[in-house]
């Protein structure tokens, strides 16, 4: 071999059918497949590799098996020299047998590489009819019903039996209104419809889903399963994985089609990764065809992304940081920020965009949250006097001071607070005859001028405290430091001016004699999570990047919005409308058992869409299947605490759940306090932690408790919303805006809602609500009927069978 020849690295992709093979198979398939990667490598004619031919595979593929170890073998396809794809992986004696007979074909919509096990689909979905909890089979209109005279008579009884069996008997296969042309044409794999259309069960169509189909495949059927029709499954689904050369897609062109990046993992071959290992969940890994085109689309300005939990927001998100800093020039500097509405939350993208693109990315990105950010800019102004911030809890307090001292209890210090800063600060009312004119009030209770006067003399008292005490609030240094970037962003425009009247001549020395080279402070502007970011960090972080070509990029989900920011973003200079506006509907964390209890929490409820538009979670569904959601009463709020407690302990000790992967979400500080107390004592001994604002210091494997702020971007494996009772979830305290302040109750019921959905959404595997007494109104009504009784779970035998987990 010559040395040029022995240069060319051997490339090993895998197809995200193998990823979740290895996914499934566990920790020892890893290894033996990042093993035999290597060894591939190193050196691909090495007859210890123990690779054989299988058959070819269209023009220029070939199929072959490898023996990666004593219990694995992988299907691979060599496309042309030096290049392999990793199809499928299977374990075991029968591993060879199940491998050849895989189906593998190229997706004429998708170009994709795609594998079907149709032999398993058939005995391992197909079968489920058989079970006793299922329909009975599908009639058969062969023409093979026994011939001969019917019996002479029969038992009436016998035959209403026989006839209610019948009965049962026609349930007719879920797809039966979608011929195959039409299937086949929004990209489901032929080779699947046999057994599709034997499907009559939601059970059969879980397995069948639960099979690793490819994922085009998986889309469309669980879309038209849901009830979307063709029209927009073809838009919305189909279109969006269409190969950019799929008027001439050849399917006997293997070579083309394992480029397509809908064909692999969509990141550097190291050994694959580790063999696709521990750093990215699946999700993580591979981006949906959708989200690698918002990810790597040049917008000619801003551009938003909305989507409900799970769609993999902030996956788009960081991919998008990655592809704007490949887009850089040379240099040192970071010209792309990344931002966020905490420093938690900052700091886990820190951390996963580290894992995506390693020191290399980081080095070009400034990652902080959005208040952090605002700080930095006022501390470095000159003549920077920034005063200590408060705490949103020291905040709160400081209202409570005011009204008590001007003695105007006609307003609370909630809707002080949100007053100040999402009406006053937000609209730049410096004065009191600024306040009094506003006339836009999106998502705040309309007052009347009297009232307004009252509420400008409480304003003025609360910034009177602050500056005696020379204390600042977080919402004051926002709207200070949106001041001081729009200043700034005006010097640069008035330069830029001033160049162009000169002829695009250099202006060094006036440049030079201002101490600083006057430009925007970023080239580019990444924001996840940009419901809760409010109108002063908007402004601010709309001054600090020049208008043009993907100058910000957002995501987010006003579903979710757990704080009151309701912007504009159209006002406030970021312009997403029209092709600049996309939606995520498939979600990739929560069950569909799950995910359609919490949409019921949120049905009927009107949300914007981080614009002047609305925005709704129509067309949004799962991949996963799982539990349905449990319900389980007690009579008192001691009983209910002690109930969780056990079965928390019962998933801990009985199914191996650690306990680090379960959380708890209660309706205030105080219960979170109580239900640690009790998790701690006999005869549970459960360890906890605290969901504070800056997530869980350490990694100990202890059950997280918080309120339902503290669950935002968070994720576990089971989740108990424990106290959703009435009066507690929403707080009785908005009882009282219901007649007189319509619209306040109504804003404060919808906050509350959607605290409840971002909890549920939270659960990866499973969820639990407890309550003691009456149920929330939130919760389904049937939800008493339902539900299991708590004190159950506290006799002396422990929890019933029925409460096991899955």
């Amino acid at each position: 071999m010559s040395t040029a020849a022995a240069k060319v690295r051997t490339r090993v992709v895998a197809t995200r059918q193998a990823h979740e093979d290895i996914r499934r198979l566990g920790g020892r398939t890893r290894d033996e497949v990042g093993d035999f990667v290597h060894r591939l490598r190193a050196d691909r004619t090495n007859r210890a590799l123990r690779v054989t031919a299988l058959r070819a595979a269209g023009d220029n593929g070939h199929l072959s098996l490898a023996t990666l170890g004593e219990q694995h073998m992988a299907l691979l396809l060599e496309t042309e020299e030096n290049r392999f794809t990793l199809l499928a992986v299977r374990e075991g004696v029968h591993a060879h047998d199940e491998l050849t007979r895989l189906t593998v074909a190229i997706n004429t919509v998708s170009g994709a590489i795609e594998v079907v096990d149709q032999s398993e689909v058939s005995a391992n979905v197909v079968a489920l009819r058989e079970q006793p909890d299922e329909a009975e089979p599908f009639p058969d209109t062969s023409g093979s019903a026994q011939d001969g005279p019917a019996p002479a008579a029969a038992d009436p009884e016998a035959t209403a039996q026989g006839a209610d069996q019948r009965t049962r008997s026609l349930r007719v296969p879920l797809f039966r209104s979608h011929d195959d042309a039409t299937l086949i044409g929004l990209g489901v794999v032929p080779s699947v419809l046999p057994a599709l259309r034997k499907v009559t069960t939601d059970t059969q169509f879980a397995a069948l889903l639960g099979h690793n189909l490819p994922e085009l495949t998986r889309d469309v059927l669980l879309a038209l399963h849901s009830g979307t029709p063709q029209e927009d499954v073809r838009r919305d689904i189909t279109l969006q994985w269409k190969a950019d050369d799929t008027d001439s897609v050849d399917p006997h062109d293997w070579a083309r089609a394992a480029r397509r990046p809908v064909s692999q993992v969509s990141t550097d071959d190291d050994a694959v990764l580790g063999a696709l290992g521990e750093s990215f969940d699946a999700w993580r890994l591979f981006l949906h065809p959708e989200q690698r085109r918002l990810a790597t689309t040049d917008f000619k300005g801003s551009a938003k992304v909305t989507g409900g939990p799970g769609t993999g927001k902030t996956v788009v998100a960081l991919h998008r940081v990655r592809h704007l800093v490949e887009q850089l020039p040379p240099g040192n500097s970071r010209p792309v920020l990344l931002t966020t509405y905490n420093t938690n939350l900052a700091e886990d993208l820190r951390h996963r965009l580290r894992q995506l693109g390693g020191e290399e990315l980081l080095r070009r990105v400034d990652i902080k949250s959005v208040d952090r950010l605002a700080r930095e800019v006022v501390e470095q102004a000159p003549g920077a006097d920034l005063g200590r911030p408060l705490d949103d809890e020291a905040a709160m307090a400081l209202w409570h001071t005011v009204i008590a001292e001007t003695g105007i209890y006609r307003w609370d210090a909630d809707f002080l607070d949100a007053e100040f800063k999402h009406v006053i600060l937000a609209q730049g009312c410096g004065t009191r005859s600024l306040y009094l004119r506003v006339s836009d009030r999106r998502g705040r209770p309309r007052i009347t001028r009297p009232e307004r006067t009252q509420v400008w003399d409480l304003v003025e008292a609360y910034r009177a405290h602050l500056s005696a005490s020379h204390r600042t609030t977080y919402a004051l240094i926002a709207d200070r430091a949106a001041g001081i970037e729009w200043s700034h962003a005006a010097r640069v425009e008035e330069q830029a001016r001033y160049k162009e009247e000169r002829g695009g001549t250099d202006l060094v020395h006036r440049e030079a004699s201002r101490g600083m080279w006057l430009r925007h402070r970023y080239r580019h502007v990444v924001v996840d999570e940009a419901q809760d970011l409010s109108a002063s960090h908007w402004r601010m972080l709309r001054a600090m990047v020049t208008k043009g070509p993907n100058d910000i990029f957002l995501v987010g989900d006003a579903h979710q919005r757990i704080y009151a920011h309701h912007v504009v973003l159209g006002r406030l200079g970021i312009e997403t409308r029209g092709r600049a506006a996309r939606r995520l509907t498939l979600n990739y964390r929560t069950t569909r058992q799950i995910l359609r209890s919490a949409d019921g929490l949120i049905a009927g409820e009107a949300f914007d869409d981080l614009d002047d538009g609305t925005d709704s979670l129509k067309g949004y569904r799962s991949v996963l299947t799982g539990l349905a959601p449990q319900f389980w009463r007690a009579p008192d709020w001691q009983t209910e605490m002690r109930a969780v407690a056990a079965l928390i302990k019962e998933r801990h000790d009985r199914h191996g759940t650690p306990y680090a992967a379960m959380a708890i979400s209660v309706p205030d500080g105080t219960a979170a306090v109580q239900m640690a107390g009790t998790l701690a004592r006999e005869p549970f001994r459960i360890p906890s932690v605290e969901l504070t604002k800056d997530g869980v210091k350490g990694d100990q494997d202890a059950v997280r408790i918080g309120t339902m702020y503290r669950f935002k971007g968070l994720e576990f494996q089971r989740v108990f919303l424990a106290g959703v009772s009435d009066g507690r979830i929403p707080h009785q305290r908005i009882e009282q805006y219901r007649l007189t302040s319509p619209d306040r109750h109504r804003q404060e019921e919808q906050r509350a809602r959607s605290l409840v959905f971002v909890a549920a959404t939270r659960a990866r595997d499973e969820l639990v609500v407890t309550w003691s007494g009456r149920p929330s109104r939130f919760l389904p009504g049937d939800a008493t009927r339902t539900a299991h009784n708590a004190a159950e779970l506290l006799s002396p035998e422990g929890p019933p069978s029925g409460s096991a987990a899955a």
